[in-house]
C-alpha cells in the first residue's frame, strides 16, 4: 500500500457499481478510498465514509428539506455547495491527498465546484459524460483539474467505461503520488505574461530576480493561466505580484471566450500583496482560433498567432474603458500598488510596422492613465516600449526599494 487517499465522490443511489468498481481498481493500486455520496433519493447498499446526510448539512440543510426543493436542479445546487464546504473541510483536515469524481452533467456540475474548493496542486481528477463539452464554461474549471470522458458510462458497467474509469483511478492515484506541495520557503513572486513572441519582459527579469533570491512563477495569460495566477494570489502564495499582462482583462470586460473570470485583478490587492502593473497587451482582443471575427471587429487590425487563437485590437474608446477599470480595482488594494506606463507600446505588435499598430488607441490608453491611475496608485512612465531592458529596469528599481523598505518580504 502507499500512504495515500482517494476522495471517491459520486451519487451512490444510482451509480454504486461503477462507484465500487473504482474502490476496486484504486485499492488495486496500493491506495486507500475515502467514500463521499452526494445522492439525494436513495442510499447506496453499503455505507460510505461521508454520507448524503453529511453534504446537507454542510449546506445547512437535512436530506429531507433537499427532497423538499421538489426540483432535481435546485436540490442538486444545494447537495454541491455542501459538498464543495466537505470537500474543503476535509482536506484542511488532511483526510485525503487527492480526488476523484464521476457524473453526468448534474453529477459533473457538482464535481466542478468540489475541484474549484481545493488549493492549485491538491491532484483533481473528473470522469463525466461531458468531459471538457462546450456545455462547461472556461471559469468553472479549477486551474489544474484533470478530467477524462466517461465513454459509454450513462448507464451500467461494460468493458468500455471501465477502461475510462480504470484509467480515471490510474491517473489520480499517480498523480497523489507524484504531487509534492510547493516549497514555501523561497519568497515567490507571480507574473503574468504571453508567448515571448508577444512580451518578452519575463527574459531580464526572471534571472534577476532570481540572483535576489527570490522564485519566480510566470503565468500564461491566456485564460487557464490567469485562473491559477489569481486563486494563488487570493491564497496567498505571493511575496509579491509583478501583474503586467492585462489580454485576460480586457477580454473579460469584452466577453471573449479567452477570459479568466471576473475575479482579474483583484485577488492580490484582497490579500495585501504588493503589486506592480502595467498595462501589457491590453490593446488585444482574443478570439478562440475557430471562432469567426465579429462584424463590428472585421475592418480593425488583425493578427493570427495559431490556429488556436488570434487577436484584433481594441479602439481608443475601449482601451479608455479598460484603464479606468483597471483604475477601480487597483483602488480597493490593501497593499501598495506601482504602476508602471511604457510610453512605447504595450506589446510587441503594436510597434510601427507592426500588424496591431495604432498610434491613437495607445496615445488614448497613456492619456487616460496619466488622468485615472495617479489617484490610486503610484506611477512610472517608461519612454521607452515594454519589452525593452528600460521597463524592465524600472521595474526593477521600484522592486529593490520595496524590499529595502519592508513592503517585500525575504
Amino acid at each position: 500500500m502507499i500512504d495515500k487517499k482517494i476522495l471517491l465522490i459520486g451519487t451512490y443511489d444510482t451509480k454504486e457499481p461503477e462507484m465500487r468498481f473504482l474502490e476496486e481498481v484504486i485499492n488495486e493500486l496500493g491506495a486507500e478510498v475515502v467514500t463521499m455520496d452526494v445522492s439525494v433519493l436513495g442510499d447506496p447498499k453499503t455505507p460510505t465514509n461521508i454520507s448524503k446526510h453529511d453534504v446537507a448539512a454542510a449546506a445547512k440543510m437535512t436530506i429531507d428539506e433537499v427532497i423538499a426543493q421538489g426540483d432535481e436542479n435546485k436540490a442538486f445546487r444545494v447537495m454541491s455547495e455542501g459538498a464543495a464546504n466537505v470537500v474543503s473541510v476535509a482536506y484542511n483536515d488532511k483526510k485525503f491527498d487527492a480526488m476523484l469524481a464521476i457524473g453526468g452533467t448534474m453529477g459533473t456540475d457538482l464535481a466542478l465546484d468540489c475541484a474549484q474548493a481545493l488549493p492549485l496542486g491538491v491532484p483533481k481528477v473528473i470522469a463525466s459524460t461531458v468531459s471538457f463539452s462546450p456545455l462547461i464554461p472556461p471559469h468553472r474549471f479549477a486551474p489544474d483539474v484533470q478530467m477524462i470522458l466517461w465513454a459509454g458510462g450513462l448507464y451500467g458497467l461494460n468493458s468500455i467505461c471501465k477502461s475510462s474509469l480504470r484509467q480515471a483511478a490510474g491517473s489520480v492515484v499517480g498523480a497523489a503520488m507524484a504531487a509534492r506541495v510547493p516549497d514555501k520557503n523561497k519568497p515567490l513572486i507571480g507574473m503574468t505574461s504571453l508567448g515571448s513572441s508577444c512580451l518578452r519582459y519575463m527574459k531580464p527579469l526572471s534571472p534577476a530576480l532570481e540572483e535576489r533570491g527570490f522564485e519566480v512563477a510566470v503565468f500564461h495569460s491566456t485564460g487557464m493561466g490567469g485562473m491559477a495566477f489569481e486563486k494563488l494570489a487570493g491564497e496567498g502564495a505571493f511575496v509579491c505580484v509583478m501583474d503586467f499582462c492585462m489580454q485576460e482583462f480586457g477580454n473579460m470586460l469584452a466577453d471573449s471566450v479567452v477570459s479568466s473570470g471576473s475575479d482579474r485583478l483583484t485577488n492580490a490587492g484582497r490579500a495585501g500583496i504588493p503589486q506592480l502593473v502595467a498595462p501589457g497587451a491590453l490593446d488585444l482582443l482574443d478570439f478562440a482560433g475557430w471562432q469567426e471575427i465579429p462584424e463590428q471587429y472585421a475592418d480593425r487590425a488583425f493578427h493570427e498567432h495559431n490556429r488556436l487563437i488570434k487577436s484584433s485590437v481594441f479602439n481608443a474608446a475601449e482601451r479608455r474603458h479598460w484603464i479606468k477599470a483597471m483604475a477601480e480595482r487597483l483602488q480597493t488594494a490593501k497593499g501598495p500598488v506601482h504602476f508602471f506606463l511604457p510610453l512605447g507600446g504595450v506589446e510587441e505588435w503594436d510597434k510601427e510596422g507592426g500588424e496591431t499598430h495604432d498610434a491613437e488607441g495607445l496615445a488614448a490608453l497613456i492619456d487616460e492613465a496619466r488622468t485615472a491611475i495617479p489617484s490610486v496608485a503610484d506611477m512610472t512612465e517608461v519612454n521607452a516600449h515594454i519589452n525593452d531592458q528600460a521597463f524592465s529596469d524600472a521595474v526593477l528599481s521600484v522592486f529593490d526599494e520595496w524590499v529595502a523598505t519592508g513592503k517585500i518580504r525575504q
